[in-house]
Order: structure tokens, then C-alpha cells, then sequence
């Protein structure tokens, strides 16, 4: 249980949130948002111990161990899958005293240690590291490769497996989606899902967020408030309490402007004085209600692209690779006026090479590129923020683009985008990813594209711009080809959708939860696929005789991981209905106390009963893996 009792924290003297209440329990999955800068981070550091509140008192039991993904990830030579490991420190530590035991010869503490070793699943630590970085999109052979040889993306994903490696009580993941394709967020989704500790999630997704969380705790206005359910029921209950505040504000305003006028009118008049006075203390006592709003600070919209040639930009008989290596072939792809396609496939498959090709950033190695004379492309990827001028403003960087805009033109430009008073003066090398990734959308925007090519575009941006740009992508009268790990996004802004797989570009007949559904697929066939380690060759009539075999065999492991699943979601369901009851706070009268208290036992027992089921449930699911490690 981690208590958060009247929490105030600052950065400087500028107050990031005040006297926030709540209790996060065991098991529970809180997904934190609320814009950039309101002190998400810093609540995370409260919990690791490196911050200490300004006020209140955060109080978490003694020896529990905490998770999180770590920022820097040193060049060490050791090999990926080891340092990965590394994450599980009571392995190490074992692992340790394993090899002192063995230089003392003591026999006693060997065969402990070893007991030890075999009740923590130490013996399957190469497995569970391995199955984590699979997940991830490394390959068997990246396994062994050097931490030092990855680039700083994949580095970010070492750091989250190692996270997830360790056998935490208490796991913070601070946006882990950011340097994720899709397939590695669907994977990452699903393991989070079953994980039996308490998760505490910062993200930007909302798709991501719906799928995990049963909590939210929402900070704004120096306020932080927790609600029950996902991000969804968030949404929903924070729209209904915004529309009962206003309304409360509004009657108070009627009723304080009433109030006004009777002491303007009778506080000079000696009869009506004291009744003046009276009501002057009346409104010094009355505790004013905030006026209702969300505070989104961004406000942009594409303009009209003008000329729309048919097509706007051909692919013919392409292949696209690098060098001799050929990663995509033979592409015949036509671009038109309205096109709204979003791009899907594995890691590694082609998705940004086509983009790029698309962009003209790079050539095909065989075939056409034929643009229409009046294209006017739009490309965003993330090198790009890399290509800013870091000593120049973002007035600067907009004043390149157009030499005749007045400077008060381009500032309330830049206003829709939150760059706000001396900020557009401020050069851009301090400036956050986030506020790079809203500069360069900026640049993108004010060119006014007949051709959006978006590799992305949603990397560090917080939900209040995702939404923004999703909107202003349903408003964008051009064409639009998306790459991007955000399944809300592709959902609202695209209509058809092409898979870059095994090295053809083609139509996805499908959704997205039908591409979850062909994600799996592909694993289990590739599965299917692995052939014996000896020289006896297995014909295909033999390899499906022993598959049958082998799903006959797990059948029962299936059917009770199926009947688990089916009853974690029961009780998850009961008790979210529970936590909604309780949340109510007319239920904590005098009146309703016999109905408080039987919500109050039956929560305790549907707890336990989910602790039980969910211990049921990973039992299940670890003899399934064993068996398939068996076969």
C-alpha cells in the first residue's frame, strides 16, 4: 500500500501540485497524466526515494522492491541477454554467494542456496530474459551482441526489459512506449496486463492506457485526483465533475451578484447598514468555486492545400533497401488526393525505409518515384528534431520559412502550438523532446502540405497535443500516409490501412485488433516452423501429425488458463464496480452505514478471492510454458 497524505511538492518556489490525498493498493494499475511539467516525473522520484515532499507524507512498507526504468545505459561490453538478467538482483546476489559456497567447499550452504535458487525460478532466467527481449523485438542473435553495439533506442528497450526482469513489488514506467514500435506496445500491453504487482504508468497513449489501468490519478490546476477505472471512465468522470463545477459556479455568481447589488444599494442607508454589513461577511465567508476548464493550450488547424494533382505521387516496380540488401520488393503504390493510409508490420520491415523513399529522402534501388509537378510534401520523422538549429528561436526557425511575415503573424502562429511570450525567443537547445517534437509539427504545419508523411508524430508529445493533432488531422483536406504506435491515432485518422511484411507492401484487410490477431499468428506459425536440432528430416504431414499432438496434450494446460483468465476478469469487474460504490461519498453517512459495511466485506473477500485467482492464473500460464519448453 503506498499512502500519499496531503502531498505538496514544488519545483523552485512554484508549486506543482498541493495537498494531494489518495492510497494507491496492491495489485491496483494507476495510469498518472495531466500536461508536461505538472510533476508526474517528480511523484515517481518521490516514490524511488530521490525526492522528499514540501509538505504531507508519503508512507510505503519497508522492503519492497521498487522497479523502474533507468535513463542511462552504460557501454558496457557484456552481452544483451546478460545485462538484461542483470535486473533480476536477487539472482545476482545468489548467483554470488553460489560461487563463494563453491570456494569454501561448504556443502550445506551450496545445497541452500540452491534451494533457494530453485524456489525464485532462478534455473529459468535465461528463459524469461530471453522471452522479455523477444517481446521487444530483439532477435535470437542480438542476444549476445554487446550493450555498447545498440543504438540509443534499443538501449531504452534493454533498460525496460531489465525492469521488467526484476521480480518487483512496485514497477514505475515513465512513458515506456516512446522508442516502441506498435508490435513491441502490444506485446508490452499484454505483459503489464498480468503483471501481479502494483504498476504505477505514466503514458501519453490513450489506447494503452485504456487497456491497463484501473485507476487514474489526474493532476492539474496544482490539484491531483484519483479516479476509478481506466482512461475512458477517466475521461467520463472528470467531464461530469467539470460540468457540476461550473454549475455550482455559476449559481454561486448569481447568487453573489445578488448579494452585491443589496449591499450597493442599502449599505449607506442607517436602517439596511447591519443587514449590509451581514451580508458583506456573508461573502467574505463563502468559499469561492472555481470556474470550470480544461486547459489545452494548443489550438492549430492545416489550411487549405490548394492545387490536389491525381495522382500525387507514384511508386512503380520499386525495391527499397540498402546496398545489396533488398528489404522491400517490387512496390506499386499510387497516392491520391483524400488518401488516408496508415502503415502496419513488424519492426524492421520496411515501414520508415518506405516513408522515406515516399519523402524522397532516399531513392529506391530499382523502379520509379514519379511526384506530380505541384507536390508539396509534409514529412515529419524524429531525425528531424535533430536537424533544428539549437541556437536559434522558434521564431527563427519560422522566419526561414516565410521572410515577409510579420513577427506578430508568426507569434500567434506559434501560440497554437504553446510557444507562448519570450519562449518563441528562447533558443531551442534546452527546449524538452516534447517541445522540439511540437516545433517541427509547427514548420510541417505553416508550409501547408498537399502530402503528409508522418513517421511517429506522436513521440514525447503529451495527450492534450495528440488530441490536437488527431484533430487537426480529421480536419486535413490532403493526402495522409502514417506510421505510428499510437493505435488512437490510427484509428481516427486513417481509413485504409497496408501491411509491410516479408518483403511486400500489401492491402491489410483488417483492423487493428485484427492485426493484433495476424501479430499473433505469425509467432505461433514461426513456432510451428522450428525444426529439430538433428540431422532427421521431419515431413510436413509428420510436423502437423505432432503438432495436433502436442495441442491435444496441452488442452487441459488451455482450458485452465483459459478458466483462470475468465475468472481474474470476473472478480477484476466485481471489484471495480466495488471501487465505484465506495467512491461515492454519500454512502459514508450516518444513514447508510449497514450498506457501507457490507460493501466494505465484500470488497476484503473479493480482494483475496483476485489475489488467489491471479496466483492461479500465472500458475496456469507458467506450466503452459513449460510444457512448450518440454516438447
Amino acid at each position: 500500500m503506498l499512502n500519499f497524505k496531503h502531498i505538496t511538492l514544488r519545483r523552485g518556489a512554484r508549486i506543482l501540485f498541493a495537498k494531494a490525498s489518495f492510497i494507491l493498493h496492491k495489485g491496483q494499475k494507476i495510469g498518472f497524466t495531466g500536461a508536461n511539467g505538472v510533476g508526474k516525473s517528480s511523484l515517481f522520484a518521490m516514490v524511488k526515494g530521490e525526492l522528499y515532499p514540501d509538505a504531507g507524507e508519503f508512507i510505503m512498507p519497508p522492503h519492497l522492491a521498487v522497479a523502474h526504468v533507468a535513463q542511462e545505459t552504460p557501454a558496457v561490453s557484456c552481452a544483451a541477454i546478460d545485462y538484461v538478467i542483470d535486473g533480476d538482483q536477487e539472482l545476482r546476489q545468489l548467483q554470488q554467494q553460489l560461487v563463494a559456497a563453491e570456494q569454501q567447499g561448504d556443502g550445506i550452504k551450496l545445497a541452500e542456496l540452491h534451494a533457494t535458487l530453485d524456489i525464485i525460478g532462478g534455473y529459468r532466467a535465461q528463459v524469461r530474459a530471453s522471452r522479455l527481449m523477444d517481446g521487444l523485438g530483439f532477435t535470437t542473435a542480438q542476444e549476445q551482441q554487446p550493450v555498447s553495439s545498440f543504438s540509443g533506442g534499443w538501449r531504452m528497450r534493454l533498460n525496460l526489459a531489465q525492469a521488467l526482469m526484476c521480480r518487483s513489488d512496485v514497477l514505475l514506467l515513465d512513458e515506456p512506449t516512446n522508442h516502441l514500435d506498435l508490435d513491441a506496445v502490444i506485446w508490452l500491453q499484454d505483459w503489464l496486463y498480468k503483471y501481479p504487482g502494483t504498476l504505477l504508468l505514466i503514458s501519453h497513449d490513450r489506447d494503452f492506457l485504456d487497456a491497463i489501468t484501473d485507476h487514474i490519478v489526474h493532476i492539474e490546476q496544482q490539484k491531483a485526483n484519483i479516479y476509478t477505472g481506466n482512461y475512458s471512465a477517466f475521461e467520463r468522470m472528470r467531464a461530469e465533475r467539470l460540468a457540476q463545477q461550473q454549475a455550482a459556479y455559476q449559481k454561486q455568481q448569481r447568487e453573489i451578484a445578488h448579494i452585491q447589488s443589496f449591499i450597493d444599494r442599502f449599505k449607506a442607508q442607517a436602517t439596511k447598514a447591519r443587514q449590509a454589513q451581514s451580508r458583506i461577511k456573508a461573502l467574505e465567508r463563502m468559499e469561492a468555486i472555481a470556474g470550470a476548464h480544461v486547459d489545452s493550450p494548443f489550438t492549430f488547424t492545416f489550411q487549405e492545400p490548394g492545387r490536389m494533382p491525381n495522382p500525387l505521387l507514384n511508386l512503380e516496380k520499386a525495391d527499397i533497401g540498402y546496398g545489396d540488401k533488398i528489404i522491400v520488393k517490387q512496390i506499386g503504390l499510387s497516392i491520391i488526393p483524400g488518401d488516408r493510409v496508415g502503415l502496419l508490420g513488424p519492426n524492421g520491415a520496411g515501414k520508415s525505409s518506405l516513408i522515406k523513399v515516399l519523402a524522397g529522402d532516399m531513392p529506391p534501388l530499382t523502379g520509379i518515384r514519379l511526384p506530380a509537378d505541384t507536390l508539396r510534401i509534409g514529412y515529419f520523422a524524429q531525425h528531424q528534431l535533430e536537424q533544428l538549429r539549437l541556437d536559434e528561436s522558434p521564431l527563427w526557425h519560422l522566419q526561414q520559412l516565410d521572410k515577409q511575415a510579420s513577427e506578430r503573424d508568426i507569434r500567434n502562429f506559434l501560440g497554437g502550438f504553446d510557444f507562448q511570450g519570450d519562449k518563441v525567443l528562447e533558443p531551442v537547445k534546452p527546449f524538452s523532446g516534447g517541445e522540439k517534437a511540437r516545433l517541427v509539427l509547427a514548420l510541417l504545419v505553416y508550409q501547408n502540405p498537399n502530402l503528409l508523411l508522418l513517421d511517429e508524430p506522436t513521440n514525447h508529445l503529451d495527450l492534450e497535443m495528440r488530441h490536437a493533432l488527431t484533430v487537426a488531422l480529421q480536419d486535413y483536406q490532403g493526402a495522409l500516409v502514417v506510421v505510428s504506435h499510437d493505435r488512437h491515432l490510427l484509428r481516427t485518422v486513417t481509413d485504409r490501412l497496408l501491411l509491410v511484411a516479408d518483403g511486400k507492401v500489401q492491402a491489410f484487410d483488417g483492423d487493428l485488433d485484427d492485426y493484433r490477431d495476424w501479430l499473433n499468428e505469425q509467432k505461433k506459425t514461426a513456432e510451428d516452423k522450428t525444426v529439430p536440432a538433428d540431422d532427421t528430416a521431419v515431413s510436413r504431414k509428420d510436423q502437423r501429425k505432432q503438432n495436433a499432438e502436442r495441442r491435444q496434450r496441452q488442452k487441459p494446460l488451455l482450458d485452465a488458463l483459459k478458466k483462470a483468465e475468465q475468472t481474474v476478469e470476473k472478480y477484476h469487474t466485481e471489484q471495480r464496480e466495488l471501487e465505484r460504490q465506495l467512491a461515492d461519498p454519500n454512502i459514508y453517512t450516518d444513514s447508510e452505514k449497514a450498506i457501507l459495511k457490507q460493501l466494505l466485506e465484500r470488497k476484503a473477500r473479493i480482494d483475496k478471492a483476485l489475489e488467489a485467482a491471479e496466483a492461479d492464473w500465472l500458475e496456469a500460464e507458467e506450466r503452459l510454458q513449460e510444457a512448450d519448453l518440454a516438447q
